[in-house]
C-alpha cells in the first residue's frame, strides 16, 4: 500500500523538477529547509505522506497548543510535495520532517510519483557544518548522479571518500537516480560555530537552485537578515581576541582555494553530531 495520497494536476506539467530538503542533521542551521520553504511560498499541495507510518512521535512529538488552560490544537510533523511555477516551468518541492521509518518504501513511492508526473530532474538541498568563516561567501559543494549535469561555477566534491551517517534524502535520491532521473545535490557549508539560522547559507542554496534550473527565486527579507547577522558576528568577533584569531585562521585556510577532503568534512560532521547529542549546538568561537 502506498505511503502517500496524490492529487494529479489536470494539466500536463512543464519540465517538472523536484527540489527536496528535509530537516535533521543534514540541514545545518535550518538552511536547506528554509530554502525549500522560500521556493514553495504560495505553492499548492500535490501529495501528502502518511505521517503515522513514517514518524516516531516519542522522538518527534507533535506540538500541543493550550489556550487559557484549554488544549486546543495539535501540530503534527508533515511531509508533502508542493507545486509552484517558476520561470515557465513547474517545480515540485518535497520537504518536511525527516521520517523515522520505512525509508526504502518511501524512496520507491517518491520515485513512483516522479515517474507519474514526468519529472525530468531532481535537486537535493542540504547544509553541513564545516570549518569555514562567516566572513567569506558560503561555499556550496555539489554532487551529481552522472557526469555533465553540473553547470559552470558548481564545485563537485568533496575530494576522496566521505563516509558519514546517511540521511533519508540520500536513500530517496539514489532510488530516483536509479530510476533514470538525473539528480544533483547542493550542500552549503555552514560555519560550525553559528547557532540558530544562517540566512547566508539559505541564499547561497537558492542561488544555486535558480542557476541550475534557470529560474528566478525571490529572496524576500533574506539579504537583510544575512547582513544583520554578519554585523552581529563581526561585533562578537571584535570583542574577543581568541574569536578574532580563530576566524582569521579559517580565512587563511579558505584562501588556499581548495575543496575540503572527505576526511575533513567527516571530522566536522562527527563533531557536530556529538555536540548535538549533548545539546551543545555549534562548537568553537564565536556564537551568534
Amino acid at each position: 500500500m502506498a505511503l502517500y495520497e496524490l492529487t494529479v494536476p489536470g494539466e500536463r506539467l512543464v519540465a517538472p523538477a523536484v527540489v527536496a530538503a528535509f530537516d535533521g542533521w543534514i540541514d545545518g542551521a535550518g538552511a536547506s529547509t528554509a530554502a525549500a520553504e522560500r521556493l514553495a511560498d504560495g505553492a499548492e499541495v500535490l501529495a501528502r505522506f502518511d505521517r503515522d507510518a513514517l514518524y516516531d512521535y516519542r522522538a518527534r512529538r507533535p506540538i500541543l497548543d493550550v489556550v487559557n488552560g484549554v488544549p486546543s490544537e495539535l501540530t503534527w510533523p508533515e511531509l508533502t510535495v508542493r507545486r509552484t511555477r517558476r520561470g515557465g516551468r513547474d517545480v515540485l518541492v518535497l520537504s518536511g520532517a525527516e521520517p523515522d521509518f520505512r525509508w526504502r518504501e518511501l524512496a520507491n513511492d517518491v520515485l513512483a510519483i516522479c515517474l507519474r508526473l514526468g519529472v525530468v530532474e531532481w535537486v537535493t538541498l542540504g547544509a553541513i557544518p564545516a570549518a569555514v568563516p562567516h566572513t567569506r561567501p558560503v561555499p556550496v559543494l555539489a554532487t551529481a548522479s552522472t557526469p555533465g549535469l553540473l553547470h559552470g561555477g558548481e564545485q563537485q566534491g568533496p575530494e576522496g571518500l566521505l563516509r558519514v551517517p546517511a540521511a533519508a534524502l540520500s536513500t530517496i535520491e539514489l532510488a530516483v537516480s536509479g530510476g533514470g532521473i538525473p539528480a544533483v545535490g547542493f550542500f552549503a557549508q555552514v560555519p560550525h560555530y553559528v547557532s540558530g539560522p544562517f540566512p547566508a547559507a539559505t541564499i547561497a542554496l537558492l542561488e544555486h537552485v535558480g542557476r541550475h534550473l534557470g529560474i528566478e527565486i525571490p529572496l524576500g527579507s533574506l539579504p537583510d537578515e544575512a547582513l544583520a547577522q554578519r554585523r552581529r558576528l563581526d561585533a562578537l568577533t571584535e570583542q574577543d581576541p581568541d574569536s578574532r584569531s580563530y576566524v582569521e585562521r579559517l580565512e587563511r585556510s579558505m584562501s588556499e582555494q581548495r575543496l575540503p577532503s572527505g576526511d575533513e568534512l567527516a571530522s566536522e560532521i562527527e563533531r557536530f553530531l556529538r555536540d548535538a547529542e549533548r545539546g551543545e549546538g555549534g562548537a568553537g568561537p564565536p556564537r551568534g
